[in-house]
C-alpha cells in the first residue's frame, strides 16, 4: 500500500511538473503573439483627439515641469490644475518620454505593454476556474482577437492599464480562495486602478466583492483581505488628500463629484445616448465570437452553480447594468467586459470540441461563418473600385473573407479545425490592420493636425492661447502646436479682436471670409486654415 502510493504521489508530481512547463510556455506565446499584436506601427498615425491629446499633454506638462514643482502629485493642463483623474498612466508616459523624446510611440507604449500582458494573465485567470487547459487557450486567444481590444489598447488611454490591473486583481482573488497571501495582491491591484481611473474603480472592486459574496462569502469575514485592501487604497487616499488640501472645494466638486460619482447618477438624470447603447455596440465590433453567443449564454446559466459561471455572470452583469445606465457613454467603457466574454466563448468553444455526443456543429455557426465570409468579399470588392483603390482595406477584408470562408467550410463538415482557422485568420487580419493607416479610423472625421500644428509651432505666436473658429475643442491640436487652441463663435471672435490687444485665430478659409477683421495679417496657412492677428503698423 505504501509503494503503491510512493509510486502515484511521484507520477502526480512529474504530471504537475510538465503540466507546469506547458502553461509557461502557453505564457511566453500569448505574451509574444500580443506584445507583437499591440506593439506594431503603433507610432505610425497621429494622436487621436480627446483622451489620447489629453492624456499626451498632462504628460509632457509633467515631464517639463522643473524639479520641485511637484508636478507629479498635481498634474496640470494647460498649465491649470487637471483633476480629471490620478496621474499613474501620465508618469509613465512622462517616464517614456524621459527616455525616447516625445512621439506617438512613446506617448502609445506604456499602455499597449501593459494591456499586452493581459493576454496571458486572462490564461491564468482561466486556468484557475476550469479544467481543461484548451478553454484557458481558447479564452485567451479570442480576447487577444477582439478588435475593441486590440484597438483600444494600443491608443494612449488609461482603460487598457485598467483593464491589466483589474486582471491581476481577479487573479489574486480567485488564488485568495486557498491561499490568504493573495489577499494583498488583491489590495495592491485595487489601488492601482484607483490611480488610474479614480473612483470609477469602485465599480471593479464591487465586481470581486459580489462574486466572493456569491462564491466564497467566508473570505469576506477574513480581516486579512480587508487589511490588504486598506493597504492598497492608503496610497490612493493619500493623493486625493492632497488634492483637497491643495485644491479644496474645487476639487471636490470637480474631481471627485462630476467624473467619477456624477456619471452614475443617470437614474435621476438624462441619459445622452439610451440604455441600449453597450450592447449594439457589442453587436457591432465583437464578431465573429459574437457567433457563439447563445451557446454560451446557456451554458453559463446551466452551470451557474460553478465558480467559472458566477464569475463571468457578476463581471459581466453586474458591470454591463451599471455603465449601461452612466450618463457618459462612449465605446472604450466596454474594455472591462471583454475578458470575461473570452472566459465565456473560451469554455463554451472547449466543452464543444470535446463533446462526444456531437456529430455537427450548430446550423447558425455556419450560416454566421457563411454571412461574414459575403460581407467581408464585399468589402475587398468595394475597395478595390475607383481611380485610387484603397489596397491595404483590400487585403485587409481579403483576408477576413477567406478566413470566415475556410472556417465556414470546415465547420459544415463537422471539423474542429474551423477553430484554429479562426483564430489564425483573425490574428492575421487585425495584423494587418494594425500595419495600415486606418486602425485609428477617427482621424478622418476632421481636418488633420499635424500639418496645422506644424505651421503654429513655425510662426511661435507669443501667445499661448489661440482662438479658433473650429466647433470643438481638439486636445490633439493643443499637444502638437504647444498652444491652448480655444474654440468661439464668430460674435466671441469679433469681441477678442477689439477687445485683446494682440490676439491670434485659427480660421478656416470661410470664417476668415465672413469675419471680414481689420488691420489684419495673415501671419501663415495650412491645409485650408490661416493663422491670423493684428496688424499693428495699420492701426
Amino acid at each position: 500500500m505504501q509503494e503503491g502510493s510512493f509510486i502515484w504521489s511521484h507520477l502526480e508530481k512529474q504530471h504537475r511538473t510538465v503540466g507546469k512547463w506547458i502553461d509557461w510556455v502557453w505564457l511566453i506565446v500569448l505574451l509574444l503573439a500580443a506584445v507583437l499584436l499591440f506593439s506594431i506601427n503603433l507610432g505610425g498615425l497621429p494622436l487621436r483627439d480627446w483622451d489620447e491629446g489629453t492624456v499626451a499633454q498632462v504628460a509632457r506638462e509633467i515631464w517639463h515641469a522643473p524639479a520641485g514643482s511637484m508636478r507629479w502629485l498635481y498634474p496640470t493642463l494647460g498649465g491649470e490644475p487637471y483633476h480629471n483623474k490620478p496621474p499613474l498612466m501620465h508618469l509613465l508616459i512622462a517616464w517614456a518620454y524621459s527616455l525616447g523624446g516625445e512621439n506617438e510611440l512613446t506617448t502609445r507604449l506604456p499602455g499597449a505593454i501593459l494591456t499586452a500582458t493581459s493576454v496571458p494573465l486572462l490564461y491564468c485567470i482561466a486556468r484557475e476556474i476550469f479544467r481543461q487547459r484548451w478553454a484557458a487557450i481558447y479564452s485567451a486567444l479570442i480576447y487577444l482577437t477582439m478588435l475593441p481590444v486590440v484597438r483600444h489598447g494600443r491608443l494612449a488611454m488609461l482603460d487598457g492599464a485598467m483593464v491589466s490591473f483589474l486582471m491581476v486583481m481577479m487573479l489574486c482573488v480567485l488564488r485568495s480562495r486557498r491561499d490568504l497571501r493573495y489577499c494583498l495582491g488583491v489590495g495592491i491591484s485595487f489601488g492601482l486602478i484607483c490611480l488610474t481611473q479614480g473612483l470609477l474603480g469602485v465599480l471593479l472592486g464591487a465586481i470581486a466583492i459580489v462574486f466572493l459574496f456569491w462564491d466564497t462569502p467566508r473570505l469576506l469575514t477574513c480581516y486579512y483581505l480587508w487589511i490588504a485592501i486598506l493597504i492598497g487604497i492608503l496610497p490612493v487616499a493619500a493623493w486625493y488628500a492632497a488634492q483637497l488640501v491643495e485644491y479644496g472645494y474645487t476639487f471636490a466638486q470637480v474631481g471627485l463629484v462630476n467624473p467619477s460619482l456624477g456619471r452614475i447618477g443617470s437614474f435621476v438624470e438624462g441619459n445622452s445616448e439610451p440604455p441600449w447603447y453597450y450592447v449594439i455596440e457589442l453587436l457591432k465590433y465583437t464578431w465573429p465570437w459574437l457567433l457563439f453567443l447563445p451557446q454560451t449564454i446557456r451554458l453559463t446559466w446551466e452551470n451557474r452553480n460553478l465558480s467559472w459561471a458566477k464569475l463571468v455572470m457578476a463581471w459581466s452583469g453586474v458591470y454591463l447594468l451599471v455603465i449601461s445606465f452612466m450618463i457618459t457613454k462612449v465605446p472604450w467603457y466596454l474594455f472591462p467586459i471583454y475578458p470575461s466574454l473570452a472566459l465565456a466563448f473560451g469554455i463554451e468553444l472547449s466543452d464543444t470540441e470535446n463533446s462526444p455526443l456531437l456529430s455537427s456543429y450548430p446550423r447558425a455557426w455556419v450560416a454566421g461563418l457563411a454571412i461574414l465570409a459575403v460581407a467581408a468579399s464585399a468589402g475587398s470588392i468595394y475597395f478595390s473600385w475607383g481611380t485610387t483603390p484603397k489596397t491595404d482595406l483590400q487585403l485587409i477584408f481579403a483576408a477576413v473573407a477567406l478566413t470566415m470562408t475556410l472556417a465556414a467550410i470546415l465547420a459544415e463538415r463537422g471539423d474542429g479545425q474551423f477553430l484554429k482557422i479562426l483564430f489564425w485568420g483573425s490574428y492575421i487580419s487585425l495584423l494587418l490592420l494594425m500595419k495600415s493607416n486606418y486602425w485609428v479610423w477617427e482621424l478622418s472625421e476632421a481636418y488633420p493636425v499635424k500639418p496645422v500644428a506644424a505651421m503654429i509651432v513655425r510662426a511661435n505666436p507669443a501667445t499661448r492661447k489661440i482662438y479658433t473658429s473650429f466647433p470643438y475643442h481638439r486636445p490633439s491640436l493643443d499637444f502638437y502646436s504647444d498652444r491652448t487652441i480655444i474654440p468661439a463663435s464668430i460674435g466671441e471672435l469679433e469681441y477678442y479682436w477689439h477687445y485683446n490687444g494682440q490676439p491670434y485665430f485659427l480660421l478656416h478659409a470661410s470664417a476668415f471670409n465672413n469675419l471680414q477683421l481689420e488691420s489684419i495679417k495673415l501671419v501663415d496657412q495650412a491645409e485650408g486654415w490661416k493663422l491670423v492677428t493684428k496688424d499693428t503698423n495699420r492701426l
